[in-house]
């Protein structure tokens, strides 16, 4: 994502927890600051991609945070997917020093960054999609305002709750065809040209049609994911039912 950001011409400065992350961008011609805080002080557009709401906090309300730099006026970009409620509570504090909280959770993975074509979902307020537009566009395609602050969130949510119930039913699948006595690499070729197709029954067939290798890191997000919509349907007071199940039956396969 930084790097199509770069590569599309625009006066970049770089910040990472761990220092070896920059060292893929020695080629490039970017600032790199010692913290949040001076990364913020000197850009106009702050983008976070962490992996969970702690260091999602952790980045923007440290001693050296991110909102310790802001300038008025400037967008701070959340790309990790995180609860809609730590963005509502994140964006009250960055209003207290004049900057501007969204949320734009990505999905499609390093290959599709690099090519530019992530699923970018925005919460945000129309004038702030728009000054932020060019900027996701470097490296996202379709980019969507899903509605205000902390909508992208919940769609980020639900996008993985349905990722991963279609793990689930994809993996019944492939235990129902073993005991069916049906070749696995036979079912998974015929299903991708059927319409039982999903993403997550191509995954699951280039990993050897089993769970096992979601479990641990992949298995652990995939469980935060879920537990974002449980939390946001129970205050809602309604249920996933069906998807739910799925899922959980899926995580337990990751032991997640």
């Amino acid at each position: 994502m930084a790097r199509r950001i770069i590569e599309a011409g625009m006066s970049t400065t770089l910040w990472a927890r761990r220092v070896e992350s920059l060292e893929a961008f020695a080629d490039c011609n970017v600032d790199v600051a010692a913290t949040p805080a001076e990364l913020a002080a000197v850009s106009d557009v702050v983008c976070v991609c962490v992996v969970d709401d702690a260091g999602v906090e952790e980045v923007l309300t440290a001693e050296d945070g991110v909102l310790l730099g802001c300038k008025p006026g400037s967008l701070v970009v959340i790309h990790s997917t995180v609860h809609p409620e730590t963005c509502l509570r994140l964006s009250r504090l960055a209003s207290d020093v004049g900057a501007t909280l969204l949320d734009a959770p990505v999905s499609g993975g390093g290959p599709a960054a690099s090519e530019g074509r992530l699923v970018v979902m925005v919460g945000s307020g129309p004038e702030e999609f728009e000054r932020i537009l060019p900027v996701l566009s470097t490296f996202g395609n379709p980019v969507l305002r899903l509605g205000p602050l902390g909508a992208g969130q919940t769609a980020k949510a639900l996008n993985n709750l349905l990722f991963t119930a279609h793990l689930g039913t994809a993996s019944a699948l492939f235990e129902l065809a073993r005991g069916l006595n049906l070749d696995n690499e036979a079912l998974a070729r015929s299903i991708t040209h059927g319409s039982g197709r999903s993403y997550a029954l191509d995954v699951m067939a280039g990993m050897g049609y089993s769970l096992e290798p979601f479990a641990g890191h992949v298995g652990a997000l995939l469980a935060k994911d879920v537990g974002i919509v449980v939390s946001l349907a129970e205050k809602a007071e309604c249920s996933p039912k069906m998807l739910l199940a799925a899922a959980e039956a899926a995580l337990g396969a990751m032991h997640a």
